[in-house]
């Protein structure tokens, strides 16, 4: 096959290797039949990106899936303990890897490495170096670009703290509250046609089913009410009303045949009206054309957030952990074919969750031990921090802001709680207590660890603050209801300062576990150190009072 040029963009090229792929697919495909599919098609990356501050970067592949999840490995030191398990580490919600090795002397992974577990970071799909690729020799430059995008957002973020502390911000210019508004501009019919009818129909095909009836519906009558705003009060209302009725029911519709031109007219029928309106004197139909193309460009931006960000918790826990895990083993080869795993935060949510779908099942986990840090399935007893996530259960809610860019707010709002005046000093307060990080460390994981969080996720997450606690998807499964069968043991770590995941949430979900089984551990003293919610795992002296119990724990269950 011949070389493809490096030069030509990433696009480009995978579509290249696709077209010159399709004369071997079929043999291709009776192969990848004979092979576990969770981690057939994956690789080591030959050259890590700088970002990757582990021994080696793995990729894996998620079934049914375009997803490649960033594993980071590091290997134990010759002169290190002989040990039975390998060690998965899984992170909390919108976080990567960083969380875990924000420096040499502050690294859990590279601690925990050293103490002879074989350790791996999974990245979740739509965290740090995880992406989407069509073809796998397309990894390595897809790493090295977000690698790239990461490290320059926080160069960025902080030198714009470092600006702020330095300068006054400047001040807006002065205005006379007069707008000027211009003529009104002649259509672009087939251009304005063309927008709305591939809105309609991307809503009409359920976006391709990332979108359930329910909501394409809720989301086509938003629109609509959109659009609706620039023609009330006018005459036009009534006739767009009828019209508008017509495209919803074509939308809710679930038969194709004549579809698109049934939308089409329809479409061009709803232009044609406001063509008209724009015709006229009434001051709010000036400029009709460029504020319904605006509305159309936002709204379309809005559903391809929506088909992006498309995944839950249990897209976790069904897909992306099971995938890391049989890659874990396949390339360790314990002689019982267990793990250990440790979870910070969502990530010992994850692990609980495993557990209870097991227990339920009848499966016998492939855990031999499992570590959780600031972690619980029933927050409902709890003055969480988190409770100011539950507004956005609501599914309209969801729709109207389907991403929550958890790394853009938390680097901007990083200067302002840093830098004098200390506008927002508590938000430090929910990641770390006052001196358990280091400055440079706490600004590390701030602005290069946390990421876009999908509303979707969030949603889910927020079911453990109803009676209950956590529930799958579906709302029928409670996860806490199966953890009193579990066979696997649990050490439970809690921060004494923790505001986002306090310790008696985690004794909430302690006492569903066997008393056998389970260990509970509060680390922080009434006059100090105190331990918030990331310093379990970074704090400046997690390497002295954390790290040790982890270590004695799994050592105790190390057994082959």
């Amino acid at each position: 096959m011949a070389t493809i040029p490096p030069h030509f963009p990433l696009a480009t090229r995978s579509a290249l290797r696709r077209a010159s792929s399709s004369l071997y697919l079929c043999t291709a495909t009776t192969m990848r039949l004979f092979k576990p599919k969770a981690f057939s098609s994956s690789v080591k990356l030959p050259m890590k990106p700088p970002l990757c501050t582990a021994d080696e970067l793995h990729y894996v592949s998620v079934p049914n899936s375009d997803w490649r999840l960033a594993l980071w490995r590091y290997l134990p030191p010759p002169q290190s303990p002989t040990r039975n398990h390998p060690l998965l580490l899984l992170s909390g919600v919108g976080t990567n890897a960083i969380g875990y090795d924000l420096s040499p002397s502050c690294s859990f992974a590279r601690h925990m490495s050293c103490q002879g577990f074989e350790t791996w970071i999974l990245e979740v799909r739509g965290a740090g170096l995880s992406t989407r690729v069509s073809d796998l020799k397309d990894v390595e430059d897809s790493a090295h670009e977000l690698s790239h995008q990461i490290q320059s957002s926080a160069k960025a973020a902080a030198k714009e703290a470092s600006d702020i502390a330095d300068t006054a911000p400047p001040q807006p210019p002065a205005s006379d509250d007069v707008s000027v508004v211009g003529e009104a501009s002649a259509w672009d019919e087939s251009k304005i046609v063309a927008r709305l009818t591939a809105t309609f129909m991307r809503l009409s095909e359920r976006l391709s089913g990332f979108l359930s009836e329910g909501q394409s519906v809720f989301m086509s009558a938003k629109l609509f009410d959109k659009i609706a705003m620039l023609v009330e009060d006018s005459m036009m209302y009534e006739r767009f009303h009828e019209i508008r009725s017509k495209l919803l029911s074509l939308i809710q519709s679930r038969q194709d045949s004549g579809l698109g031109n049934q939308i089409w007219e329809l479409t061009q029928g709803l232009v044609n009206l406001l063509d008209d309106g724009s015709k006229s004197v009434s001051p709010q139909l000036i400029d009709l054309q460029e504020r319904l193309t605006s509305t159309i460009e936002d709204f379309q931006k809005q559903l391809d957030l929506i088909v992006k960000y498309d995944w839950d918790f249990d897209n976790y826990l069904e897909e992306d952990v099971p995938a890391a895990i049989e890659y874990v083993r396949a390339q360790c080869k314990p002689k019982d074919g267990k793990l250990f795993a440790i979870g910070h935060s969502m990530g010992g949510i994850l692990l609980y969750a495993m557990l209870s779908r097991c227990a339920s099942e009848g499966r016998e986990p492939c855990l031999a031990a499992v570590a959780t840090l600031a972690s619980s399935v029933d927050y409902t007893t709890s003055d969480s921090a988190l409770k100011l996530l539950i507004p956005l259960a609501d599914p309209a809610e969801a729709l109207s802001v389907p991403v929550v860019p958890m790394g853009a707010l938390l680097a901007a709002a990083y200067p302002l709680s840093s830098r004098a005046p200390y506008v927002l000093s508590w938000f430090n307060e929910l990641i770390s207590a006052t001196d358990m990080m280091h400055p440079e460390q706490l600004e590390k994981l701030v602005l290069n660890s946390f990421c876009t969080i999908p509303a979707k996720l969030l949603i889910q997450l927020t079911t453990a603050f109803r009676e209950g606690g956590l529930r799958d998807r579906s709302g029928e499964f409670y996860y806490k209801d199966h953890l009193s069968r579990t066979s696997v043991p649990v050490l439970a770590l809690a921060g004494d300062r923790d505001l986002i995941c306090p310790p008696v949430a985690v004794e909430e979900t302690v006492r569903l576990f066997p008393e056998n089984l389970v260990t509970y551990k509060l680390l922080g003293e009434p006059d100090g150190p105190h331990y918030a919610h990331y310093d379990l795992v970074g704090g400046r002296l997690a390497v002295e009072q954390v790290y040790p119990c982890i270590t004695e724990f799994l050592s105790h269950h190390d057994s082959a």
